[in-house]
């Protein structure tokens, strides 16, 4: 659980990462502009790490099946080698009118409405490729942790660590919920504008990805248990 936690966190920093800073750069200068390169680069790593993330948090959902369920053979299925593999997972248009995107950041939804050419087509394929998927697999994820809560709910007298799988299914379907509900809302319907797009564009890219690990942060006893140590040795310092 905590070599796929590590690995969450990684893509977090280069996800948050990949719109944010050029957003700060622009809060500084009148005139916001980006290369067509760079808006190119920009789309392609937000939904190469964004793709990513949500075939790990399925992963994820695996893993706490194989904990949960088969307690006994969970080192033998969920060993390092296979957690290593599992980890490891713009159409070209003309555009002849004045280029502006009105957001914070390149992504495809906001590329197809400027380019001077029928983009059904390519609308088509981004709403069944990425909306499509988002919805099967927040589905999917739902379904899954709902039957493994069923069987927690029926082993509910079972002691602490029942609680603390409830506690750490909890806080997976926080997190798929904050991943999947925005991502859905983006991609898996027509590419037209509506005016909570850019609060959503940025909860989905630079505020989801802040939260993960303060999530995961206060529903891990171990953690909680350090920090007030280290809150109590602060203030056992402070009196002397």
């Amino acid at each position: 659980m905590y070599f796929l936690l590590a690995n969450l966190a990684f893509l977090d920093i280069w996800y948050s990462s990949i719109t944010a800073p050029k957003m700060l750069v622009d809060f500084f200068v009148e005139r916001k502009v980006i290369s067509f390169g760079g808006c190119i680069a920009q789309l392609y790593f937000l939904h190469f790490v964004g793709a990513s993330e949500m075939f790990l948090l399925t992963v994820m959902a695996f893993d706490r099946y194989a904990a949960i369920c088969r307690p006994l053979h969970y080192a033998t299925i969920m060993n390092q080698r296979l957690c290593c593999i599992l980890v490891a997972f713009i159409v070209r248009l003309p555009f002849c009118g004045p280029n502006e995107l009105d957001s914070y950041f390149c992504d495809i939804t906001q590329v197809v409405r400027i380019a001077c050419a029928n983009t059904f087509p390519e609308e088509l394929v981004m709403i069944f490729s990425s909306g499509l998927i988002s919805v099967v697999c927040f589905i999917a994820l739902l379904m899954s942790y709902a039957f493994l809560l069923v069987m927690l709910k029926k082993h509910s007298g079972s002691g602490e660590s029942i609680s603390r799988a409830m506690s750490t299914c909890y806080s997976h379907i926080t997190i798929v919920v904050l991943m999947f509900g925005p991502s859905i809302y983006i991609y898996a319907r027509p590419f037209d504008s509506f005016s909570p797009d850019k609060v959503v564009s940025v909860f989905h890219t630079v505020i989801f990805p802040l939260l993960n690990p303060i999530i995961y942060t206060l529903r891990n006893k171990e953690v909680k248990m350090a920090m007030r140590k280290l809150v109590n040795r602060y203030s056992l310092c402070k009196e002397k």
